[in-house]
C-alpha cells in the first residue's frame, strides 16, 4: 500500500530539524524536485552525517516516499564535499532519478534558501518557500521518520552532544527523555559551573541548565563555560543590543555584504538596519527588509569588526513587524546577485570557527551504538508548528511504546495542523496537564 500523508500525521513525523513543521503537510504540495538537507552547517554537529552513514537505507527509502507523494521525479541528497566517507556510503543507495548534491564547507549551507541555490541553481523569492521554485526540502532524520511511518512512529530523538564534555557523541534517545541524560552519555561536562545551548552555537538557545525533555526538534547540546564568547553574545538583551549599535556602528557594511539572504538578492540589508536604530529617532530599527532575516548570527558572530549584534537589531524589529502585521509590498528581489557574488563572499565553516572560539573542543560526533535508556519521560503537548495536542490518556493508566498519548484536535470537523503524539517508552502514566504527559517505565 503506498504512503500517504495521513499516515504520516498519524505517525508523528515533523520537521526534525527546524521548528518542526508538520511533515505530512509539507508532502501535500507538488514539486518537481525533492531535496534532503544533509548541510549540517551547524559547528559541533555531526548526527545527520552519522543517520546518513548508519540508516543510509532507510533515509533514502523515506526520499523516495516523498517524491512519490509530491510528484518528483528527481531527488538530491545535499552533502558537504568534505565528508567523501559519506558521499561513497550513500551514492550505492541511490535510486532512479536521485543523485547527491554536493555542497561547500560554508555556513549557513543548511539554510534552505542557501541550500536550494547550491543544489538546484533556483533562487527562492523574498518570504517564499522552496516550493515557490518546485522544490521540497526535508532534514536527514525527518526522512528517516517518514520510511519508518508505517511500521513505527517518532518516538526517537538524535541528538549530538558537543562542546565541553568528556566524550562528544551523537546518542538516540526516547522523546521526552532528560536533556541531562543525554549530557550523561557524552561522560558530562568536563568543565565546572557550564552553560549550554539547545540546538546549534550560531541559532541555538542558551538556557542555564539542562532542566527540561528532549523534543522532536532537539537537535543539539553545546556545552560551554559562561565566559565564551557566544554565551556572553547570546546573554544581551534588546537595551544592550540597542545602546551599542546606536554608539559604535561605523556603517562599515561588511554585515551587509556577507548576509546570505542578501548575497541571494532579497531586500535584508542589516547596515541600514544599524543605521537605522541610530538615526530613526524612536531607538530601534525602522527598516521593513528587516523581515527577511533568516536569523542565522553570521552578521553578529563574524562580520562585524567591532562586535556588535546586527541580528539582535534585525530580529527585534522583525518580531514587532509581524506582531503589527506589517509587511513589504512587492519588495525587491536581485536574484542575479547570487551568481554574481555568492561565490566570492561565502564563510567557511573552518574559519567561523577559529572566529568564535569553537575550533578548540574536539569536533566529532560518532552515534552510540545502544539507544540512551530512561525511567521517566514528559511529553510535551506543543514541540512543532501548530495547535496543542489533546491527551488521550488519563493517570495510571498503562502504555507501550509506539501507543498514541495525544492526538490533533479537531476545528469545523478537520484537524488542526499538527502531529500525533505517542509513548517513547513502556510504563505507566503517572500526570497529565496542559502542558505535557508524564510516563513512569
Amino acid at each position: 500500500m503506498p504512503i500517504t500523508t495521513e499516515i504520516l500525521a498519524k505517525a508523528g513525523v515533523v520537521g526534525a530539524g527546524g521548528a518542526g513543521f508538520p511533515t505530512h503537510v509539507k508532502l501535500s504540495g507538488k514539486a518537481d524536485t525533492v531535496v534532503i538537507n544533509g548541510a549540517e552547517c551547524e559547528p559541533l554537529l555531526h548526527k545527520d552525517k552519522e543517520l546518513l552513514v548508519k540508516e543510509g537505507h532507510a533515509v533514502i527509502e523515506g526520499l523516495a516516499r516523498a517524491m512519490e507523494l509530491t510528484g518528483a521525479r528527481r531527488g538530491v541528497v545535499g552533502i558537504k564535499r568534505k565528508y567523501q566517507r559519506v558521499i561513497d556510503s550513500v551514492t550505492p543507495l541511490l535510486r532512479e532519478g536521485m543523485s547527491i548534491g554536493p555542497l561547500d564547507d560554508v555556513y549557513p549551507s543548511g539554510d534552505e534558501f542557501i541550500l536550494i541555490w547550491q543544489t538546484l541553481g533556483r533562487v527562492i523569492p523574498p518570504g517564499g518557500i522552496p516550493l515557490a521554485v518546485g522544490a521540497v526540502v526535508m532534514n536527514v532524520e525527518t526522512a528517516l521518520n517518514v520510511a519508518r511511518a508505517e511500521e513505527l512512529p517518532v518516538v526517537d530523538k538524535y541528538i549530538t552532544v558537543a562542546g565541553a564534555v568528556r566524550n562528544p557523541c551523537s546518542v538516540c534517545v526516547p522523546i521526552g527523555a532528560p536533556l541531562s541524560a543525554c549530557l550523561a552519555a557524552a561522560g558530562g561536562a568536563a568543565i565546572d559551573d557550564p552553560s549550554f545551548i539547545l540546538g546549534g552555537a550560531m541559532m541555538g538557545t542558551l538556557v542555564e541548565s539542562l532542566v527540561g525533555p528532549v523534543t522532536k526538534t532537539t537537535g543539539g547540546i553545546i556545552v560551554l563555560p559562561k565566559d565564551h564568547f557566544i554565551v556572553r553574545r547570546k546573554s544581551w538583551g534588546w537595551e544592550r543590543t540597542r545602546r551599542v549599535a546606536r554608539a559604535a556602528c561605523d556603517q562599515c557594511s561588511h554585515c551587509t555584504e556577507m548576509c546570505p539572504r542578501y548575497l541571494l538578492g532579497h531586500p535584508i540589508e542589516p547596515a541600514k538596519s544599524m543605521r537605522s536604530v541610530g538615526f530613526s529617532g524612536t531607538g530601534r530599527a525602522e527598516f521593513p527588509g528587516t523581515l527577511y532575516c533568516s536569523e542565522c548570527n553570521l552578521c553578529s558572530y563574524c562580520s562585524c569588526p567591532e562586535g556588535l549584534d546586527p541580528k539582535g537589531v534585525n530580529a527585534e524589529n522583525k518580531r514587532r513587524l509581524m506582531a503589527e502585521k506589517k509587511r513589504m509590498e512587492n519588495p525587491p528581489f536581485h536574484p542575479e546577485r547570487a551568481a554574481r557574488m555568492m561565490s566570492m563572499r561565502q564563510t567557511p565553516t573552518h574559519r567561523l570557527m577559529q572566529r568564535i572560539g569553537l575550533d578548540r573542543f574536539v569536533n566529532k560526533g560518532e552515534l552510540l551504538q545502544r539507544p540512551i535508556e530512561v525511567r521517566a519521560v514528559e511529553l510535551l503537548l506543543k514541540q512543532h508548528i501548530g495547535a496543542p495536542l489533546t491527551p488521550t490518556v488519563h493517570a495510571g493508566q498503562q502504555v507501550h511504546r509506539g501507543e498514541p498519548v495525544a492526538v490533533r484536535p479537531t476545528a469545523d470537523g478537520k484537524p488542526a495542523l499538527g502531529a500525533d503524539l505517542h509513548a517513547s517508552i513502556d510504563g505507566v502514566v503517572t500526570a497529565v496537564s496542559d502542558e505535557s504527559i508524564r510516563i513512569e517505565a
